[in-house]
């Protein structure tokens, strides 16, 4: 799902998708109805691959969270903005469960949910539109399973051992020091003698 694109206007309902700029603005698609108007560049304009949902540790791309809800909800519809705040408050334990409650409000719980429903009935909420992110994630495990294996004792002692054989494949022999033989010594001998 490409989300670089689309944006939320401030004061207009919906979500809208950036077709081309103007000198004075930018042209836009309304994502459902795929009517297009214009509008200015005092207009304020946020683009949803830029918006994130806080939880106690970081922040989650909004991105993730559509994905987390479209896995919960069999890539169909989920529930209507105008719920209750008590079932907003469940889906978004569904959608995030480590969300921060005092940072995400019931307003923006209303604004996902409805954002989703949205995307969701233009088409962009299908299995397909996620398949990066699943193997991005994929890639991010595999990775992190091979760290943790690196950091285990065992594997630290691996890789000492393999240190050190390494360091002696590497290290060259010391040369061996030369020996003068018994008859070069026999022979100076030999030679004073006679001068003498």
């Amino acid at each position: 799902m490409q989300l670089e694109k689309i944006i939320s206007i401030s004061g207009k309902p919906g979500l809208f998708k950036l077709v081309s700029q103007l000198r004075s603005g930018f042209i836009i698609e309304d994502v459902t109805t795929k009517k297009k108007v214009s509008i200015g560049n005092s207009s304020q304009v946020s683009l949803l691959d830029n918006i994130a949902m806080f939880t106690f540790d970081k922040e989650v791309p909004l991105f993730e969270v559509f994905h987390n809800i479209a896995k919960e909800n069999g890539y169909t519809s989920t529930i209507s903005h105008k719920s209750s705040e008590e079932e907003l408050r469940a889906f978004m334990e569904k959608a995030l469960p480590s969300y921060d409650r005092d940072r995400v409000y019931v307003s923006d719980i209303k604004k996902l949910a409805q954002w989703y429903n949205i995307l969701y009935k233009a088409g962009y909420i299908t299995s397909e539109s996620f398949v990066a992110l699943e193997e991005e994630h994929k890639q991010q495990e595999q990775e992190q399973q091979q760290e943790n294996e690196e950091t285990t004792p065992v594997a630290k002692e691996k890789a000492a051992s393999k240190a050190k054989t390494t360091k002696a494949k590497t290290e060259k022999p010391a040369a061996p020091k030369a020996k003068a033989s018994s008859g070069a010594k026999s022979t100076v001998k030999s030679t004073q003698r006679k001068q003498g």
